[in-house]
């Protein structure tokens, strides 16, 4: 029994390591600003999974003024410590939809980042130019620390 023993304390400090790693949780809620300073903020995320939210895009080819447009979206069910999750964003002064997928991860200093890739669809007056009207692309998004009164 006694050869055991350092054996059993390595596998109880490994087991406990991995807990430990685990604990901290990557949760969509809140407001997010990107690397391009778009701001992004998600509600209150359903026992389905399914959550509503708004985007402010700081970067736009449309001509107009641009306008804080809603998003629609679901994370993975069950709840993970680290979601992926997907997104749609009707942009409300243009003619364009845009679909998000990604994930939330917690960074080794412990801030939450969401990693996402996008496809921005454009509108095509007529099927010769839908080659064209589909760009990708990649964000990332770091959570805006609230203001302490």
């Amino acid at each position: 029994m006694v050869q055991a023993t350092p054996l059993l304390l390595v596998l109880f400090l490994a087991l406990g390591a991995h807990s430990l790693q685990g604990t901290q949780q990557c949760k969509l809620t809140g407001k997010w600003k990107n690397d391009l300073g778009s701001n992004m903020t998600i509600s209150e995320i359903n026992g389905d999974g399914d959550f509503n939210g708004t985007y402010f895009t700081a970067t736009s080819a449309s001509p107009g003024p641009i306008k804080e447009s809603p998003l629609v979206g679901s994370q993975q069910l069950p709840y993970a410590s680290q979601p992926t999750f997907g997104f749609t964003v009707h942009w409300s002064f243009s003619n364009t939809i845009t679909v998000f997928m990604g994930q939330c991860f917690v960074d080794k200093h412990g801030k939450e980042v969401l990693k996402t890739m996008w496809l921005l669809r454009l509108h095509s007056d007529k099927l010769a130019n839908n080659w064209n009207a589909t760009l990708a692309g990649y964000d990332t998004f770091w959570r805006l620390e609230e203001l302490k009164d």
